[in-house]
């Protein structure tokens, strides 16, 4: 019996053997132990938002979604609701806290906002939209047309002894050939930023502002053109300073802001702030807020110097007013969102405006 009791006391210290209580080792009367049962754990319940989507002017119910999942974003409930509403694609759609609240951003998460378990919405609706690279190629592109058909002169613009004659100023002073090339390579410029270098927040735009935008571009485009390669324009003896200024502030542009870090990174959705680098066409960051709209300024004011046309002077002022509201309107969303905001600069021209 003591060689027995021996011959289980090493067994026990080898381990135990291959067998249905492998790795369990041996109970006290040298069988297998039997492996308990394993105990299921109870799954953790997922809390389910309802949201209730009212028409924003009528408070009437448009649509009550169930069970949706508490980190589902914005962009996700606005894909449900139209499901229950085709004619309201995503893009025309605008989701509230508060009827006259602002938007809320396609990224926001449901269970971040201030709302409990049954949230309710604001919905309005955007009308038809259109994509932003669509309305800035159709408005820069006519421009570059309309203009070609008044320098070359085609029928029924200046009377039939003129059609598709040339300028008869083709030496310095800048001739109307040398204001084609300028206008020209603005629009080119114009269509390659839209294609290469502009980075666009927002996917889509109110179809009626590609109307709005063409009526301004085009309709300035014709004016000028039609005064500037008209055949009784003579060129201004003092354009020269107003031509190199024009291609001082293009060459700004394209070598400067173009080439900057930009404020949202390819790829990304956190914007950042720019800096200018050892480029000193950058170095204007250091003072103004938006300096594309500086540069695109000062060349239109050197290309009403140019040619000394009026409606190319309004279109300058008209220009400059609108980009200044655009610039102080970025400015304040800078300022807001970036604490550490350069306090240097200005939204458009250094130290003034």
């Amino acid at each position: 019996m003591d060689l027995n009791m021996s011959m289980v006391a090493r067994e026990a210290s080898q381990g135990p053997g291959p067998g249905p209580g492998f790795g369990l080792g041996l109970g006290l009367n040298g069988l297998p132990r039997i492996a308990p049962a394993k105990t299921k754990r109870p799954k953790k319940a997922v809390l389910f938002f309802e949201v209730e989507i009212l028409d924003a002017k009528t408070r009437e119910k448009l649509c009550f979604l169930d069970k949706v999942e508490p980190h589902a974003t914005i962009a996700e409930i606005k894909n449900l609701f139209t499901k229950t509403h085709p004619q309201w694609y995503p893009a025309r759609q605008s989701l509230r806290l508060d009827p006259k609240g602002r938007s809320l951003k396609d990224e926001d998460v449901l269970q971040k906002l201030p709302v409990g378990t049954t949230a309710t919405l604001y919905f309005r609706d955007l009308g038809a939209q259109i994509s932003w690279v669509t309305v800035f190629l159709t408005e820069y592109a006519g421009p570059l047309f309309i203009y070609l058909l008044f320098y070359f002169r085609v029928p029924f613009i200046y009377g039939h002894k003129y059609d598709f004659t040339s300028s008869r100023h083709t030496v310095p002073p800048p001739s109307p050939s040398l204001a084609c090339i300028c206008h020209s390579f603005h629009y080119i410029k114009r269509l390659l930023e839209t294609l290469f270098v502009h980075r666009f927040s927002h996917g889509t735009m109110p179809l009626r502002n590609i109307f709005k935008n063409c009526t301004y571009y085009w309709g300035f485009a014709a004016w000028m053109a039609y005064y500037i390669n008209h055949p009784l324009y003579t060129p201004p003896s003092n354009g020269p300073p107003g031509a190199r200024g024009w291609w001082a502030d293009q060459v700004g542009w394209v070598r400067g802001v173009s080439l900057a870090p930009p404020v949202l990174p390819a790829g990304s959705k956190t914007r950042k702030i720019p800096y200018p680098t050892k480029n000193p066409f950058t170095w204007l960051f250091l003072l103004v807020s938006c300096p594309n709209y500086t540069y695109e300024v000062g060349s239109w004011i050197g290309f009403a110097i140019m040619t000394q046309c009026l409606p190319v002077a309004l279109f300058s002022l008209v220009g400059f007013t609108q980009m200044t509201i655009w610039a102080k309107g970025k400015h304040r969303s800078y300022l807001k969102e970036f604490r550490d905001y350069p306090p240097l600069r200005m939204p458009i021209i250094p130290f003034l405006l």
